[in-house]
């Protein structure tokens, strides 16, 4: 059912979506889907919990395998892991975490993007022995100003921009370098 809806995202944006039309798409009938959902909300929530679980372990595993050495190998991997979930991940384009049907779609305590920090925080801060309350908040300005950057850059180009995705990664490098040096830490 989440790929189904992720398919439809994709294909008709959050607004053309309904129940219906998921249970259509994943081969079941709609009271199936609403024995798990009550709504097409909770199921868009599932999926945006999917997609950012799947972002973390992306990351994780992209470390782990490039070993980055220094602080800004480890920026640059998890800007290209977002990057090429829109590019790849159907639907995440037009939901991204979320924020585009609620900013607290997930926690209705915290706003999607603080926890997409606090996730980069928890697997970033040990890594290169930063505290996290000096990286918490550099982290979540930084994710906010990508965030707003890469939808311009896909919003003129379905598989982004090639020149403001550069731009974007370019901005973060320097805001994060002037509010944060790992190697004075």
């Amino acid at each position: 059912m989440l790929s189904a809806c992720a398919e439809l995202v994709s294909e008709l944006g959050y607004d053309g979506v309904t129940t219906t039309l998921i249970a259509e798409r994943a081969g079941v009938a709609v009271g199936s889907l609403y024995q798990f959902f009550p709504d097409k909300k909770a199921v868009v929530a599932e999926l945006t919990r999917r997609n950012l679980d799947d972002f973390l372990a992306r990351v994780r595993e992209q470390l782990a395998a490039s070993a980055p050495g220094d602080w800004w190998g480890a920026v640059d991997t998890v800007f290209d892991v977002y990057v090429a979930m829109h590019r790849t991940v159907p639907g995440f384009s037009r939901l991204h975490f979320g924020d585009a049907v609620d900013l607290q779609l997930l926690d209705e305590r915290k706003e999607n993007n603080a926890l997409i920090t606090d996730g980069l925080t928890r697997l970033l801060a040990p890594r290169f022995e930063i505290a996290a309350e000096s990286l918490r908040l550099p982290l979540a300005v930084a994710i906010e100003a990508a965030d707003a950057v890469l939808n311009l850059a896909f919003r003129r180009d379905p598989i982004g921009d090639g020149h403001v995705v550069d731009e974007a990664k370019a901005m973060i490098r320097g805001y994060l370098s002037a509010r944060l040096d790992p190697a004075t830490e």
